[in-house]
């Protein structure tokens, strides 16, 4: 597995979905990339962080900021 295919499949492994042959090359690229480990704990660290923010800590122009950016995403 490649940089590239790991930062692809990340979501899935956080969320236990990756084939259990995917789960093995997953783990097989971690054991020997100290990069993708970082980046695999930052994901990690993001997703707790951001699921302490309330609707309420968000500014609203970063509300907005992030509204716009959504509705144009599938525009691209």
């Amino acid at each position: 597995m490649t940089c590239q295919e790991l930062v692809e499949l990340v979501t899935e492994y956080l969320e236990g979905t990756l084939s259990p042959e995917d789960r093995v090359r997953f783990e097989a690229h971690l054991a020997t990339c100290p990069g993708c480990r970082i980046y695999l704990e930052q994901m990690r660290q993001t997703i707790e962080l951001l699921g302490r923010i309330t609707e309420e800590m968000i500014p609203e122009r970063a509300k907005e900021e992030l509204l716009r950016a959504f509705r144009t995403w599938n525009l691209r």
